[in-house]
């Protein structure tokens, strides 16, 4: 079980398969076994690394310690720690705040980002607006599964629910408040935004709503937006071959127009 002490905590992660290196960054209900479905279908083709953040999974902090704060300069100091010099990054929902901030501090680093079910801590008047109408169950599998995964694949949902169960107690994480800053990621951070971006989005998601994404989506400079029908919170769980065909197909789009670009310089 590889751990690495990043930033005053013992990180867990795993790396599996080679290739471009590509970061998994779970989301609040999940840890690194939430990626079980992209792991072993990337890691033909690329190195794939899932991680708990700390306070999740195995990285055990402190009882009431600051978790969230410390996201950002755990991922970094992770990915130096494994001698990582550029990186695609795959987020689900809490994940998006590690990996965005992660590619506005290192755009050079970053050769893509896929921000799943998540707007990575973007804000405007209108995005606030319709995340406050949202009211997801504050708990129970409703919260981030559809009503038809969940009809249609009882033990699939134990799984997500069993996951979420190895989580430890970890008091307040300061996660939700991340996206409701009125002072968060704005439009002026990406004047200068090259990194390639694209954001998923279910059209069953009561946490973070299309027309949510849809706004964040406006924000980043350049990015585009996939709308997966029959998906709620968890796209990459319910819907993982198609999740792994969109993630797939637009990280092969971002390599080949780089290889383009170095060979015309």
């Amino acid at each position: 079980m590889p751990k690495a002490a990043i930033n005053g905590v013992e990180l867990y992660y795993e790396s599996h398969g080679s290739g471009p290196a590509m970061v998994f960054a779970h989301g609040r209900g999940g840890n690194h076994l939430s990626w079980w479905q992209q792991v072993p279908h990337f890691s033909k083709e690329y190195r794939c690394i899932t991680f708990d953040h700390r306070g999740w999974g195995q990285s055990v902090a402190e009882f009431g310690s600051p978790l969230r704060d410390n996201f950002t300069q755990d991922l970094t100091g992770l990915i130096d720690h494994l001698g990582i010099d550029q990186v695609f990054l795959v987020a689900q929902s809490m994940g998006g705040l590690s990996c965005l901030e992660f590619a506005l501090a290192h755009p050079e680093r970053t050769l893509g980002l896929v921000l799943g079910a998540t707007t990575g801590g973007v804000v405007s008047p209108t995005l606030l607006e319709d995340l406050d109408k949202a009211n997801p169950p504050a708990e129970g599998p409703r919260r981030a599964l559809a009503q038809g995964f969940i009809d249609q694949y009882p033990t699939a949902t134990f799984l997500y629910q069993q996951i979420d169960g190895l989580n430890p107690e970890r008091g307040d994480d300061g996660v939700l408040p991340a996206f409701h800053r009125a002072d968060g990621i704005s439009a002026a951070d990406f004047a200068d935004w090259s990194v390639p971006t694209m954001l998923i989005a279910g059209d069953e998601d009561l946490i973070f709503p299309v027309e949510v994404i849809q706004e964040a989506g406006k924000i980043i400079k350049g990015s585009r937006v996939e709308i997966v029908k029959g998906a709620a919170h968890s796209t990459h769980f319910e819907l993982a071959k198609l999740f792994n065909g969109l993630v797939g197909d637009f990280f092969s789009q971002v390599r080949t127009s780089k290889t383009s670009g170095a060979a015309a310089d």
